[in-house]
């Protein structure tokens, strides 16, 4: 049952604690009756950081993303941080290696993105009562000398308890890779942006993912110390898979949010194609459908696995959330073309690339596909046949397709009209082997 009311607005009512827990937005919490508390008298102010590491935030990111936006629900008030300064030193927490350092026009790229991307889930409208904030903390840390900084941040610093912290520690076991001071004093520069959004918007909560704890006890110390407030903190799980894989771009299978970078079609088919023992965890993590609509979802899924209505679902929201209507419903006409038994046509090159990952390809001129390329050559060019001669007999036993329609044809001869998407068209013999003709540009 929903621990949670909306509105059609999206207002959230109820206990904020619950809402997030409910969800699987919740793993650790400092002093959770004071927290329930101080969500119970109003409106609290809250931030989260995301670093510059790369042009676009990806699914993991998503995660701090939609706690935040439920947060907002509630009826508190976020402030998304883009780190233009922390990202310039790099976070060791959950890092057996030390970050890349980039260029200031890289990290400006980066940060575009980033503040683009937040606005998907997020009203950040700082002018209005009701919205959000956007900031960056290197406005703030830029004009900030060393000594500055140390009088005010690092005076208040136990060595001992930064070393204890276990993003610390594990990098310090580790005799090769070690820790620069630089990565060191990044839960510093962390706990710095904690107390001056304390200071200037009356921030009270930090949250992150549970890599983030130690950064966060950091800030809430130093705001206890140079304020003598109480401030809070509260982390999500780090996102993975049922089988034990990490979302995010270390770990090398990030799915971004950027359409340029992961297209609306790959991004439905990465959450269509989730295990069904995630399934319904993303339901309630990466979409705003009830609980009770989920936990019906998650009835049908047991009783029909196979008919992946579930998975479906899962995939629509998701999509709709980050690519919008526009991107749903590209992704889904490209889904039915695909995967329909129609014949392709006027589909991207991105998406072809993308659905036929992996397939032998062969480039063609575009002078030698004007003239007319038959079709026996090009299947024994892409590799799909040793000679002509077996091409000839698996076209004449109907074995073979061109753009999902079947040839049968032998002597048929292919040109431009042929290509299923900008530069490229797909051959298929049998059930299963792909293989694609690309466009040489250039």
């Amino acid at each position: 049952m929903d621990t949670a009311t909306t509105s059609t607005s999206g207002a959230v009512t109820g206990d904020t604690l619950d809402v997030l827990r409910a969800r699987g937005f919740v793993q650790d919490v400092t002093d959770e009756p004071a927290l329930r508390a101080l969500f119970a008298s109003g409106p609290v102010t809250f931030y989260v950081g995301f670093d510059p590491t790369a042009p676009s935030l990806h699914a993991g990111n998503l995660v701090g993303m939609m706690a935040m936006s439920w947060l907002q629900r509630c009826g508190h008030r976020p402030i998304a941080l883009a780190g233009g300064a922390t990202g310039r030193i790099g976070d060791p927490s959950g890092r057996d290696a030390e970050r890349e350092v980039y260029d200031e026009a890289t990290l400006e790229r980066h940060l575009a993105g980033i503040r683009s991307q937040l606005g998907l889930v997020l009203d950040l409208d700082g002018d209005d009562p009701a919205s959000g904030w956007l900031v960056d903390n290197h406005d703030w840390t830029r004009d900030v000398t060393l000594l500055d900084f140390l009088r005010d941040v690092g005076v208040h610093a136990s060595v001992n308890q930064m070393i204890a912290r276990d993003s610390v520690r594990n990098r310090l076991e580790q005799r090769e890779q070690g820790l620069t001071y630089a990565e060191l004093t990044y839960q510093l520069l962390q706990a710095f942006d904690f107390a001056h959004l304390y200071r200037t918007h009356g921030c009270r909560l930090q949250g992150g993912g549970s890599d983030q704890w130690g950064n966060i006890v950091a800030g809430i110390d130093l705001i206890r110390r140079k304020h003598g407030a109480q401030a809070y903190g509260l982390t999500w799980p780090l996102l993975t898979t049922a089988d034990g894989a990490k979302f995010g771009k270390s770990a090398g299978n990030a799915i971004w949010l950027d359409p340029e970078l992961t297209s609306p079609y790959a991004y439905y088919q990465y959450w269509l194609n989730s295990a069904d023992a995630d399934v319904v965890r993303f339901l309630k993590l990466f979409t705003y459908l009830p609980l009770e609509q989920i936990e019906q979802l998650g009835n049908e899924l047991a009783r029909d696995p196979a008919a992946r209505v579930v998975h479906r679902e899962l995939a629509r929201e998701a999509t709709r959330i980050v690519h919008g209507d526009e991107g749903l419903s590209l992704a889904e006409r490209t889904t039915d073309v695909l995967f329909g038994g129609e014949p392709f046509d006027g589909l991207d090159d991105r998406v072809l690339a993308t659905a036929f990952e992996g397939a032998p390809s062969v480039e063609l001129p575009a002078e030698r596909l004007g003239e007319g390329i038959g079709l026996l050559e090009l299947l024994t060019e892409a590799g799909a046949t040793r000679s002509n001669g077996e091409a000839r007999r698996l076209v004449e036993q109907g074995a073979v397709r061109l753009n999902n329609a079947p040839v049968d044809d032998p002597r048929r001869r292919l040109g431009p009209d042929d290509l299923a998407s900008q530069s490229m068209l797909v051959l298929q013999v049998g059930k299963k082997r792909h293989y694609l003709a690309r466009l040489r540009t250039g």
